[in-house]
């Protein structure tokens, strides 16, 4: 997360002044790479910075800043089901900056990222908004409940989705099928969804009732029963909507 950020907004001409981590060496190196000072969690951060972005860990929200004292300083966290609320203690001045989007460091290529973002008053909620603007063309400013139920949807699009490939390949390893062959369905299922409703796309022996083909199916996944129980509950959930 930090690492991506930090390159979207260096992208963008904003300067990073100074990166925090709790491992040293990992704040060195991303501080090289964006041109800025850095410090682990024995340090104290720059007050030259006029926002602070706490990248890390949802859990890890509760106890990063304890020993810090941020005054007036404006202090975003980047999670999708966290309170805003949780920064009350660390400054006056807080919100969010969330990225509906999966982050990995390794990118070569950044993706287009939403942001969801909000403040704990107008004022902030205007600066952290515009300050999204600048390295997003997607920005909504939306409160704790609906930033918790689109994680909640994401998860389901995006990790949920991302560990049924993962079935299907070890299921494909296991019966020595190549999984190469699936790439570009899954690719089409993806391009699908961005013009139509999932819904009105759905294909399958499920959504058409065939039970012969979901028997032969069963049968096959009689090897594998976590695959078999997966495929179960899903076919049940498309058949009864």
């Amino acid at each position: 997360m930090a690492t991506v950020l930090g390159r979207l907004m260096k992208q963008h001409n904003h300067q990073i002044i100074q990166v925090i981590s709790r491992d040293i060496d990992n704040a060195r190196l991303l501080a090289e790479e964006l041109g800025a000072s850095y410090t682990d969690f024995n340090g104290k951060p720059d007050s030259d910075a006029d926002m602070f972005i706490l990248a890390i860990a949802d859990q890890a929200l509760e106890h990063f800043f304890s020993s810090f004292g941020m005054g007036n300083k404006l202090v975003v966290h980047t999670a999708g089901s966290v309170s805003i609320n949780v920064l009350s203690k660390y400054s006056s001045n807080y919100g969010v900056l969330y990225p509906l989007q999966s982050l990995r460091k390794e990118m070569q290529v950044i993706p287009r990222i939403p942001f969801l973002v909000d403040g704990n008053s107008s004022e902030v909620s205007r600066v952290i908004e515009d300050f999204a603007h600048s390295i997003s063309d997607s920005v909504r400013k939306v409160g704790d409940e609906e930033r918790l139920k689109l994680h909640a949807a994401a998860v389901i699009v995006s990790n949920f989705t991302n560990h049924l490939y993962a079935i299907a390949e070890d299921y494909c390893q296991k019966e020595n099928i190549d999984f190469n062959m699936l790439k570009p369905l899954i690719l089409e299922t993806a391009n699908r969804v961005q013009t139509i409703s999932p819904a009105l796309v759905q294909t399958g022996p499920a959504v058409r009732k065939d039970i012969i083909t979901m028997d032969k199916h069963l049968r096959l996944f009689a090897a594998h029963p976590k695959l078999r129980t997966t495929y179960l509950r899903l076919t049940d959930s498309i058949m009864n909507p």
